[in-house]
């Protein structure tokens, strides 16, 4: 039992080692003579690994490599900690301002009323109004599948009913089901 919770902790330092770094810094730079340009966007021309570092440790700065298929790499002096802080915060700014379109489902039957049908295109009309797509289905059951076209006709009745969407495709016959995608209708 030992020995197993020995070789647990030693994989999870492993992973914790081994986690992988954007950009290689400072001594992990594996180039002789690198291209070097300061903190300010100013090109410092052509030097040496140990040369550009010792310029980098002069300002309390990373030496990081930002273009290691460059001929010779290209290295910029910079914090490194600093830029990878303000790189996360943009990715996290930029994930909160993402919207996720979801994708909502109104089931029909192939005799279903108006009343109910209109109904349902309330609902519809909520979803696409809050921006998602809405997948609407119509089941046949029994004998409902040699009627195809009635289906068709109260899918499209029911499409026409929704005022905040239109049709992406037209209405599509899979195994049971007739399916039919409205999306949103796009402000211009």
């Amino acid at each position: 039992m030992r020995g197993l919770l020995c070789v647990a902790i030693f994989f999870m330092l492993w992973r914790c080692i081994n986690i992988k770094q954007d950009f290689l810094i400072n001594e992990q730079i594996n180039a002789n003579v690198v291209e070097v340009i300061d903190t300010n966007g100013e090109r410092l021309g052509q030097m040496s690994k140990m040369e550009a570092i010792d310029k980098a440790y002069d300002k309390d700065m990373d030496l990081v490599m930002v273009a290691p298929n460059a001929n010779p790499p290209v290295c910029k002096i910079l914090d490194y900690s600093k830029y990878k802080f303000e790189m996360a915060k943009k990715e996290k700014e930029a994930r909160k301002n993402q919207k996720v379109v979801e994708i909502k489902e109104v089931r029909l039957s192939a005799t279903i009323d108006v009343h109910d049908l209109e109904v349902k295109a309330k609902n519809a009309n909520k979803f696409l109004a809050d921006g998602n797509k809405v997948k609407v289905s119509l089941k046949f059951k029994g004998r409902e599948v040699k009627f195809i076209e009635k289906g068709k006709e109260t899918v499209l009745k029911f499409v026409s009913m929704l005022s905040e969407g239109q049709i992406d495709k037209e209405p599509k016959l899979e195994g049971k089901f007739l399916n039919v995608i409205v999306l949103p209708k796009q402000s211009k």
